[in-house]
């Protein structure tokens, strides 16, 4: 039979949301203390009510200031590193659940490896493979079940010291009081992404829905889930609040905005989506290079072009499909532009972060914001000294417009991104924006107007596996491709035009011109 612990995970958050209430709300001049223990209780409370507000913006070390806040009011209430077993049956397998076995897991996992912690674990046990569900009538899948995680558990049995239980205790009862849930440890782990309430029947609220995207895989952790609506609910009140976003409401069904470490975080809810849900794309701020995220047979020739490409100040779109790595190659890209130059970029929501990867270049960077337009931002930058433009994504007919005028007068070059499959649905895409926003009407001139711009698009692709690579290099005004992948390795084909050659040639510094047309000779028999 199983057993019923004196206190649950649930009486124990009661217990600390009560406390903490007591801390924070209780009148101090009722407390008879002396002018100096006076101040110090002030600035105790102070501090917590600042680490309690801050925590549920991402803040690493408020969280932790909260968490050994909840263990001083658990010793304090008789619950040691001794009982603790008695609110979560460590040494009680049988009772444990896979939430738990999964929380104790990754407590072991992140002792050795830290942030990467669910990345050794996926990688370990072959969760980044694809695998077969005839049971769900399922094709292959990425998809971890609550019977992989009680044969792992079985297999390795975690050791864990008395401190260690303590300490998933307390991560347990914060996850529920001020933390993300089941995916608060997951969010503050070097993943590309986390989401909730995605799956399942939407008739359930989507609680027992839990995905994360990892090296450009979407894996679902079946076995993990919110528990109840209720909470999955309080998870996207809480997650995107960060810098006063305004409120989630029945009028206003969804929010974009950016956590404190730099993460995007989209929710929604009804009635404008079919449950509560959240979507939470991590970015990492390092100075990528391209030789690191450009690999396979004949990837330095690839790598090459488009460092020239840069240093020619040519127009560049990185389009492909979500998930493809575009903002992770456009951050590549600007190493490569000459650092004299000053760089403007205009975002939806912060992702680039190209200061902290690049802090000593002449960078500023804007975002959209309730009052102001991704279109007023833009026509802001023509009056900022920039050099390059820089658009994390062209994504309304606005934007794309303003985007072809800039590229046009305001700028010496400008790089963006794009969701277009080819570089025809490219052109069209913002031939279409330019008819919408009443810059030109014909569709003829308009279509001259984005070919006379565009210079190259490069095309990021993901495969079955997950993998992701360039697919082409196209130069847009002939739609002659000029590189790509052809299975097996980056080749050259086609060739450059000679007008694009040319202006490339009068952008660049005479070490780079020289090297430039060696290049191009050895790549295209005279470049074209």
């Amino acid at each position: 039979m199983k057993r019923k612990p004196s206190l649950t995970l649930e009486t124990a958050s009661q217990l600390i949301h009560a406390r903490i209430h007591e801390l924070t709300r209780t009148n101090l001049s009722d407390m008879d203390l002396d002018d100096e223990s006076l101040q110090r209780q002030i600035k105790k409370r102070s501090t917590l009510r600042k680490a309690l507000k801050n925590c549920t913006y991402g803040s690493p070390e408020d969280k932790a200031y909260v968490k050994d806040f909840i263990k001083d009011i658990l010793l304090a209430e008789g619950i040691d590193s001794g009982s603790c077993g008695s609110i979560i049956p460590f040494e009680e397998a049988y009772h444990l659940t896979a939430i738990d076995k999964f929380d104790i897991l990754m407590h072991h996992y992140k002792e050795g490896h830290g942030e990467e912690a669910i990345g050794r674990f996926l990688e370990k046990h072959g969760f980044d493979r694809l695998r077969s569900f005839p049971e769900l009538e399922s094709e292959m899948i990425y998809r971890v079940e609550e019977k992989d995680i009680h044969r792992i558990y079985g297999d390795e049995i975690p050791w864990l010291s008395k401190n260690q239980k303590m300490d998933i205790l307390v991560q347990r009862i914060y996850q529920h009081y001020k933390g993300f849930g089941v995916v608060d440890d997951l969010r503050d782990m070097d993943l590309d992404g986390v989401s909730g309430g995605v799956s399942g029947d939407p008739g359930t609220g989507g609680a027992g829905s839990v995905w994360v995207f990892y090296r450009g895989k979407s894996i679902h952790l079946a076995f993990l889930g919110f528990g109840s609506e209720k909470e999955l609910r309080r998870v996207c009140r809480n997650i995107y609040r960060y810098n006063k976003a305004g409120q989630l409401s029945e009028a206003t069904g969804y929010k974009v905005n950016d956590m404190l470490d730099g993460s995007r975080v989209v929710v929604a809810r009804p009635p404008f989506s079919e449950s509560w849900a959240f979507f939470v794309r991590k970015f990492r701020i390092r100075s990528a290079r391209l030789e690191e995220l450009v690999e396979g047979e004949g990837s330095e020739h690839l790598v090459a072009l488009l460092r020239f490409m840069m240093r020619g100040a040519v127009v560049t779109a990185v389009t492909g499909a979500q998930g493809t790595g575009k903002t992770t190659l456009l951050m590549a890209l600007v190493e490569a532009i000459y650092p004299t130059l000053t760089l403007r970029v205009q975002e939806m929501s912060p992702e680039l972060h190209l200061r902290k990867a690049y802090p000593n270049r002449n960078i500023l960077s804007f975002k959209e914001t309730a009052t102001i337009s991704g279109q007023e931002g833009l026509d802001l930058q023509k009056k900022t000294d920039g050099s390059v433009n820089i658009l994390g994504e062209v994504a309304t007919d606005g934007v794309a417009s303003w985007m072809i005028e800039m590229a046009m007068v305001a700028s010496l070059f400008t790089i963006f991104t794009h969701h277009a499959k080819t570089t025809s649905d490219l052109v069209l895409s913002l031939r279409n924006s330019l008819l919408k926003c009443d810059v030109f009407r014909d569709e003829a001139i308009a279509r001259e107007q984005v070919e006379s711009v565009l210079d190259f698009d490069v095309h990021l692709i993901k495969d079955a596996d997950g993998k992701r690579y360039i697919g082409r290099v196209t130069e847009v005004k002939s739609r002659q491709d000029v590189f790509v992948w052809d299975g097996h390795s980056y080749r050259a084909c086609g060739g450059l035009s000679g007008a694009i050659k040319a202006r490339m040639l009068e952008n660049m510094n005479e070490a780079d011109r020289d090297a430039f047309l060696a290049f191009a000779g050895n790549c295209w028999k005279g470049g074209g």
